[in-house]
């Protein structure tokens, strides 16, 4: 095989993900930051999508990890979790709005905090965190995705309904219009109750 450096991005992304042995927070951290994923490289890959938060497109799988890229349009997503899954998120262009939730069973989630992470930075996304992202400005934002295993069983937060959705594995990060992609409807307590 080519050495790392002249390979094109697909056969980069390969050649260093099939090499994820663990999938520990360490080696996607590690494996995330050797792609060296570029803008440019990118480009090509992308679309705009300006009805949903965000496009995203699915660059590479196995039984043990995903990696997606998205482009984020001027919406935010909603509130929600990676089901049994965690990972790391890195900035390609841009600056992103993170807003942190805690929640305790079955209640409302509540904001713990948001920052802003510009182009370059990586942040954890830990199993059963729950969190939204949005576009700061009008950046253009793009991030990389590194999850460990792919996420299945996500759940999105609506907080003026006060409910949750387990949204199908081919919906993102939004209350499903497609009542297919509705998985399992829950209503939570509010903070009142």
């Amino acid at each position: 095989m080519r050495e790392g450096c002249h390979l094109n991005l697909s056969e980069r992304i390969t050649f260093i993900l099939d090499g994820v042995k663990t999938a520990s927070k360490e080696e996607l951290y590690k494996a995330l930051i050797g792609l060296n994923i570029q803008k440019e490289e990118l480009m090509p890959l992308i679309k705009e999508d300006r009805s949903k938060p965000y496009y995203r497109k699915l660059l590479y799988k196995n039984e043990h990890l995903e990696l997606l890229v998205m482009n984020w349009s001027d919406l935010e997503c909603a509130p929600h979790d990676h089901g049994h899954s965690f990972g790391w998120i890195q900035v390609i262009n841009g600056v992103s709005r993170n807003t942190v939730y805690k929640v305790k069973g079955e209640a409302l989630p509540s904001e713990l905090f948001t920052e802003l992470k510009r182009e370059g930075k990586t942040f954890f996304a830990p199993k059963f965190g729950v969190h939204k992202m949005a576009e700061a400005g009008n950046t253009g934002l793009i991030t990389l995705h590194l999850y460990a295993p792919p996420i299945t069983g996500m759940k999105v937060y609506d907080l003026e309904k006060c409910a949750a959705c387990v949204v199908s594995d081919d919906c993102g990060a939004w209350w499903p219009d497609d009542l297919r992609q509705q998985v399992k409807e829950i209503k939570l307590k509010s903070a009142a109750d």
